[in-house]
């Protein structure tokens, strides 16, 4: 938004504020300013000038030798304009002076004949179009006066980048009221408010689409001349970088940038049917000419201003070359309505045809002041252009509102603003900037914003409203009090990427899979079907046949995984994935989620290691074992004197799931119920996925894992005294698990024991049929002297006699 200095003091005092404070000032309103300049800086160093004579020049019958008074100076100039006089006032550009366009004056000889300046046209300075003789001034003009002060032209320009959401400031009385606001000075309107009584017999308007046009109002002037605009009117125009035309199309763009309200004038006579029909396209009318004379496209839903006939303009952006007001036009009818702002914006964006108009249509006018600026432009148009109003018009009004009523609450304002406020201080500032307030009870203001503030909605908006207008500087800054507590973290999200941490640092990787899978999963992993995992959750609108249901389990996904892998030829993979399952609870219930830890391991022990330094054995069943051993004796849940540790269990036949190897396969116990189990894929199941390799798996439910105690932390000190190790091998039935061995040890109330391990297992045909040796290595140590001989015999002893007659075995000899 452009505008001056001396055009804004039109409405508004601004009383002794200057243009850098204005400036300021709007800026902390919220209508930043972009910039203060001076207008035509390049027209600084001209001056009028008065021709005292003019003599034909001797070597050309077109150019005139002129004698020129500029102050008390008298310079000979060669000029070949026409309508060169004596006693003529013009404007004169001497030697060193750069003209608009770049050229520098300099004395030069014209055909023979000594040049000192030039003479200027209109269009030479940039001011008009003209270029059919030199400027002409009025005769009283005193010559050697700066030529911008003589045309009004000495002038300040203020740029204003506007936010969308202020389309009222896209007008020099919109940016008026705002000052007044600061200045709290009255604003002076040139008209009051104004409406049109009654239908005007000699033309009709009809609104086919009243969403998108709520407001249409048109009045007729006749008798009217075309020609140039007065001086006053052009140069308000040239001041903000608009091009005069006519007195009537320069009316209408003067009345757009002085209310906000973009107004099109129309040739009356060239409209059928004296009609203005207010539609969208028909069929067959499939492009349009505007009045630049390009030909555009229309499409059904663009909004048209028609006569009986045909389209006359595109509502809101641009005239129509065939009712363009001419030099020969008489009959103007004046059209100010309202459009609406997404239909402007869309075809505007459409047409590639951004306008002054359509940037003022497209962000919102306002609505109740159609008929206002309608009598302001007509009042204008009799008194420059000569033309007589026909009384009446029209004024169609079909999207009226309802009264845009708003409340602010006293206490809510100043507790946002954390500043003293009551009634009269947020009442005065509201009605400074045409706001009525009146109070509803202590504590509540009713707010009547007008209807050019289309941008009021809210008693957030009128709070904001207060803050610009009491002044952001004068609300005080304070720190935020922030607490410096760290915020607790669920302990099953720690639990979760402790997890997570673990397994990445053992060579896994994790993995991120859908939530939805294909239904044929379950039958791949040879389920029954009533098992419990059948009962899956379908979706309504899947994705693909592949994404139908909600999964029941971890493994298929993971096994999709691997199959993938493999065929990019990565036959090595230790893959892990923490998700959530999912159990149908009834009819319009929210399904049963619960979170689950599954891994898969196969190919390579050692992956794509060299096989210079590690062998190529592949992933076991102890591999398998091991990570989930990892896992609980991170977690503090295998070893521990706790009511919550975990412990493996071989499965009975009805416990082993039908995917899994019955031979290779362990079942995670607590006190509370089974956890989860691992062990070897059957291969058959394997195959059914792509997969020719073993795969061994782990399956645990992780939201039960991570709801169990943990052993508590305890410190020890590093060891003083020295340890002393001693084997035992057993011969024991078979059907005793050697995990039972080790429990019995470790529970045993011998004091000296700190650690025992098993080191072999051994069946053969040196053992008798269902006898197998076990050996494991027990370590002794005190933590307050150092062991004796028959300390550890002692112990020892015990132990063996512990073993030996618990699981009914005895020493191996040899």
């Amino acid at each position: 938004m452009k505008f001056t200095l001396s055009w804004l003091k039109e409405y508004v005092d601004t009383k002794d504020l200057s243009p850098e404070a204005l400036a300021d000032h709007l800026t902390m309103l919220g209508l930043e300013v972009d910039g203060v300049t001076a207008i035509f800086p390049e027209l600084q160093t001209l001056r009028t000038a008065k021709v005292l004579s003019v003599e034909p020049h001797p070597n050309a019958d077109k150019l005139s030798l002129c004698e020129v008074a500029v102050g008390e100076n008298t310079y000979s100039i060669v000029c070949g304009a026409p309508n060169v006089r004596e006693n003529l006032i013009t404007a004169i550009a001497l030697p060193g002076t750069v003209m608009p366009d770049g050229t520098k004056i300099k004395p030069s000889k014209v055909r023979g004949i000594k040049s000192n300046g030039m003479l200027c046209s209109e269009r030479e300075l940039g001011l008009s179009e003209s270029h059919t003789g030199i400027m002409e001034l009025p005769d009283n003009t005193d010559h050697g006066q700066p030529l911008l002060q003589t045309l009004g032209l000495d002038d300040l320009l203020v740029e204003v980048d506007l936010t969308p959401n202020r389309p009222d400031c896209a007008s020099v009385i919109g940016i008026a009221r705002e000052v007044a606001g600061i200045t709290q000075s009255e604003l002076k309107l040139p008209v009051e408010e104004s409406s049109i009584e009654h239908n005007n017999a000699k033309f009709s308007v009809d609104v086919e689409n009243c969403e998108q046009c709520p407001r249409y109002a048109a009045r007729l002037i006749e008798g009217v001349t075309i020609g140039p605009s007065p001086w006053w009117l052009q140069k308000r125009l040239l001041s903000i970088g608009m091009r005069p035309i006519n007195n009537v199309v320069d009316i209408t763009n003067f009345v757009m940038m002085e209310y906000g309200q973009p107004l099109h004038a129309f040739d009356f006579d060239t409209l059928e049917g004296r009609q203005v029909i207010v539609r969208n396209p028909k069929n067959d009318e499939k492009t349009f000419t505007t009045l630049d004379g390009e030909e555009r496209t229309l499409e059904p839903d663009m909004l048209m201003i028609c006569d009986a006939v045909k389209p006359v303009a595109v509502a809101g952006v641009m005239g129509g070359l065939n009712s363009e007001v001419t030099d020969k036009t008489t009959n103007i009818l004046l059209e100010s309505a309202c459009f609406n702002a997404i239909s402007i914006r869309r075809t505007a964006r459409r047409l590639n045809l951004p306008s002054e108009a359509s940037y003022r249509f497209e962000r919102g006018v306002d609505p109740g002041g159609c008929t206002t600026v309608m009598e302001r432009a007509v009042s204008l148009l009799c008194e420059v252009a000569g033309g007589s109003v026909v009384e009446g018009g029209t004024d169609f009004y079909g999207g009226q509102r309802p009264l845009n009523s708003q409340t602010i609450r006293i206490s809510r304002t100043a507790s946002l603003l954390g500043i003293d406020l009551d009634y009269d201080k947020i009442a005065d500032a509201l009605q400074s900037i045409g706001m009525r307030c009146k109070p509803k009870n202590d504590d509540t203001i009713w707010v009547n914003p007008p209807t050019f503030r289309i941008d009021i909605v809210r008693e957030a908006d009128l709070v904001e409203e207060v803050a610009r207008l009491v002044g952001y500087n004068n609300i005080p800054t304070s720190l935020p009090t922030v607490s410096l507590s760290y915020p607790e973290q669920q302990p099953q999200r720690k639990i979760r990427a402790r997890t997570a941490d673990l397994l990445v640092s053992t060579g896994f990787f994790e993995a991120i899979n859908y939530s939805f899978v294909t239904d044929k999963h379950l039958a791949m992993m040879a389920l029954a079907d009533d098992d419990t995992l059948r009962n899956q959750l379908p979706l309504l609108n899947p994705l693909s046949e592949e994404q139908s249901v909600m999964r029941t389990m971890l493994i298929p996904s993971l096994l999709e995984n691997l199959k993938r892998n493999i065929n990019f030829q990565k036959n090595s993979v230790k893959l892990f994935e923490i998700g959530k399952v999912f159990t149908p609870n009834g009819d319009n219930e929210q399904p049963i989620e619960k979170e689950r830890l599954a891994g898969i391991l196969s190919g390579r022990r050692y992956g794509e290691a060299s096989n210079l330094h590690f062998t190529e054995e592949n992933f076991d069943f102890l591999d398998v074992k091991g990570t989930v051993e990892e896992l609980l004796q991170d977690m503090r849940l295998q070893n521990c004197d706790k009511k919550d540790k975990v412990s493996f269990r071989i499965p009975e036949t009805d416990d082993i799931e039908p995917y899994v190897d019955p031979s290779q396969c362990l079942l995670l116990d607590s006190l509370e119920g089974t956890l989860g189990h691992f062990g070897r894929l059957q291969p058959e199941i394997a195959k059914c996925f792509g997969i020719k390799q073993d795969v061994y798996f782990f399956d645990i439910d992780f939201e039960h894992l991570c709801t169990l105690q943990q052993a508590d932390k305890n410190f020890s000190s590093l060891p003083v005294y020295p340890a002393v190790k001693r084997d035992i091998a057993l011969l024991i039935p078979e059907t005793v698990q050697a995990g039972d061995l080790l429990e019995t040890i470790r529970t045993s109330k011998e004091k000296f024991i700190e650690h025992c391990e098993i080191f072999d297992v051994y069946q053969g045909k040196s053992l008798e049929k269902g006898i197998k040796s076990v050996a494991i290595s027990v370590t002794y140590r005190s933590p307050t002297k150092t062991l004796t001989e028959k300390n550890v015999n002692k112990s020892h002893t015990k132990l063996i006699n512990t073993l030996t007659s618990k699981f009914n075995g005895s020493l191996r000899e040899g």
